[in-house]
């Protein structure tokens, strides 16, 4: 089974502490469970699938560990550009005072960048740590 790169880091994208995604070892599919989303029976549908198919957990939010990401992307920086970001990741709402800072500085683009390929580059390692094959 090969699967496609781009499938794997859209899925890695939305994750949130309140969901989590599979990967079909029949169909190559990924499916998408999440509690805030899906009733109960919904979600047993899907695992009641995935059980039978098998399955392979994508990494979760918590394994993506975005603040790292955002801590590294700061770290490229300089001047008081690094100045303002660092200031931004520190303590509660360190997501939301990041973005602001980060559209304000008009350097979201350098961010999704940096931050696609962070998730490429966790996918791909997803991918060769489970011996899945994959394509760009």
């Amino acid at each position: 089974m090969k699967v496609k790169l781009s499938d794997i880091i859209d899925a890695i994208g939305m994750m949130d502490q309140y969901s989590e995604c599979f990967l079909d070892k029949e169909t190559g599919e990924i499916e998408w469970v999440s509690d805030m989303a899906m009733t109960q029976e919904e979600q047993e549908e899907i695992y009641d699938r995935l059980d039978e198919h098998g399955f392979y957990r994508l990494p979760t939010s918590f394994d993506i560990r975005d603040y790292d990401i955002m801590e590294d992307f700061v770290n490229t920086l300089s001047g008081s550009t690094y100045d303002r970001l660092a200031s931004a990741i520190q303590g509660k709402g360190a997501f939301r005072r990041f973005k602001d800072t980060v559209n304000h500085l008009g350097i979201d683009q350098e961010w999704y960048d940096f931050q696609a390929d962070a998730y490429k580059q966790k996918a791909a390692r997803w991918c060769e740590e489970n011996g899945i094959e994959y394509e760009e």
